[in-house]
């Protein structure tokens, strides 16, 4: 009974993470690099790089904006931060979608057009959803990835028997096959609780997506009740007649920050600009000292500056925040942050380990038999692993190389880097599977030199050289991005140079 318990924990284990670990990898990959999403916006956005500084004025910042916004509706203003020192300030577009400018917050001097999507506008959304929006589908496909991660975390645990005892074994003077299960069991013993809590707290986070049958009983299916019970989205319609003139936001802004006792803004945002009903939202900043990321918000009158409706996230509520908290990493917590950085990683590596022991374990046989499977993995895997992370660093190279205001095809500049980034991927993929037993080294050769690129392009085109930015100890998450790419770098040249020197004493291995 036990040896077929664990059977089926085997084949759970092998089929999960073979189908979804493109996926995996792809979410656990882009997750990693949004602990610092903030930091990778300041290195592809030159123009961001200035003095920390509070909000000078929100009113003057809306004077600022009036050329700009025309005559939306609906306008915002995200307010800086220690990581983020730029306003952000966007508005309702003609096509719909909302278009952020940057605003130095001591002058409140709109920005030029960063002309990228940075970290923040679309590292951290490919984590969330893959960048698929049409029917939550990315939502879907994370969340499905996300349940067979909780699955492989329980299945490898009842697999490994000698799981911590495993842990404290790498032999690496054995072959590669004995190698790469030897990591594979070290980085899943040493990240176990954070893989499970962080891919558990993730799909927990989407309840309304994924559980939506929950709320859905609670609230009949009134979907207007629950938001505005749970998250205190207060709404009115417009009345289409001209309203008077905006009373103070400052005024608005510090009576919001009075009534959470010094607590601070992260969102402003006016609704139905110009109408005798229009309103004005107030956020709370959920950076801070605390984990959770709280729901708490103001409403005013947009005419009057009176108070419409007061909302405190309730005990449940205040539970999923904490955990969305602990998942978004948020807080101000330098040494946490690189500890979800380094864990992140280790997730990186014990998926990528995962693939290349299924590999390992089936090629000779696969050959001896004729059989293509070794193959069509070994591309997939390829396509995966060291394909998205070549991929990530053209789609830095290129923000580098980019003019201001390049566009092709009726593409604008932001569009080209991703265009640049999806490109490469599928070309790694067919790169791997045209190039079997070479494309692991070839691309992480190619890892090498985009890394490097990237360092010496943003030297070159920002006037921040690495150097300078050590020297004058200013713009230290420019210089730790320059540093980061430096590392990976050097981490793709040393793996390439190992998979020659196993290929010319193993002519079967990796």
């Amino acid at each position: 009974m036990e040896k077929t318990f664990r059977d089926s924990m085997q084949w759970l284990h092998t089929w999960a993470g073979l189908c979804l670990g493109t996926v995996l990898f792809a979410v656990f990959w882009m997750g990693t690099l949004s602990v610092f999403d903030r930091e990778i916006d300041r290195w592809m956005m030159p123009a961001t790089r200035v003095a920390p500084a509070g909000m000078n004025s929100v009113d003057a910042l809306a004077g600022q904006m009036q050329p700009l916004i025309g005559a939306s509706p609906l306008w915002l203003v995200l307010f800086p931060s220690d990581r983020e020192p730029v306003a952000r300030v966007g508005y309702l577009a003609g096509g719909g979608g909302i278009r952020y400018r940057q605003a130095d917050p001591s002058t409140s001097i709109l920005l030029p057009d960063a002309g990228t999507w940075g970290g923040t506008g679309f590292i951290y959304p490919f984590h969330v959803n893959l960048h698929i929006r049409a029917w939550s589908l990315g939502l879907w496909i994370v969340g499905l990835a996300g349940m067979a991660m909780l699955a492989l975390c329980v299945s490898g645990v009842v697999i490994h028997r000698k799981i911590f005892a495993d842990f404290f074994t790498f032999r690496s003077d054995r072959k590669v096959r004995r190698l790469v299960l030897d990591l594979h069991n070290v980085t899943g013993v040493l990240g176990l609780p954070f893989h499970f809590f962080i891919t558990l707290s993730g799909v927990v986070i989407f309840f309304t997506v994924y559980f939506s049958g929950a709320w859905e009983m609670s609230y009949r299916g009134d979907r207007q009740a629950f938001v505005q019970e749970s998250y205190g989205i207060y709404a009115r319609p417009r009345l289409n007649r001209p309203g008077p003139p905006m009373a103070s936001l400052d005024a608005m802004v510090e009576q919001a920050s009075r009534e959470w006792n010094g607590g601070t803004p992260q969102l402003l945002r006016v609704f139905h600009r110009g109408d005798a009903n229009a309103y004005v939202e107030v956020r709370r900043s959920f950076v801070g000292d605390r984990v959770t990321m709280p729901v708490d918000a103001l409403y005013f009158d947009a005419g009057t500056g009176a108070v419409l409706s007061r909302h405190t996230a309730q005990p449940v509520m205040a539970a999923h925040r904490f955990i969305t908290g602990f998942h978004f990493v948020q807080f101000d917590h330098w040494p946490l942050r690189w500890l979800y950085f380094a864990l992140g990683l280790t997730g990186c590596v014990l998926i990528a380990t995962g693939f290349l022991f299924w590999l390992e374990s089936r090629r000779k046989r696969h050959e001896q038999l004729g059989l293509a499977g070794v193959r069509l993995v070994e591309g997939l895997a390829v396509g995966s692993v060291s394909g998205i992370m070549a991929a990530t660093l053209a789609f830095f190279v290129v923000n580098r190389l980019l003019p201001p205001a390049a566009s092709a095809g009726g593409f604008e500049r932001a569009d080209l880097e991703v265009w640049a980034f999806y490109l490469v991927w599928l070309g790694s993929f067919a790169h791997a599977w045209l190039r079997p037993r070479r494309a692991w080294r070839e691309q992480c050769i190619a890892i090498a030199m985009l890394a490097v690129g990237a360092v010496v392009l943003n030297g070159v085109t920002s006037g921040d050289p690495l150097w300078r930015t050590l020297a004058e100890q200013r713009q230290w998450p420019v210089a730790g991005m320059d540093i980061m790419l430096l590392l990976a770098a050097l981490a793709a040249w040393l793996v390439a140079s190992g998979q020659r020197s196993k290929t010319r004493r193993e002519p079967t291995g990796l």
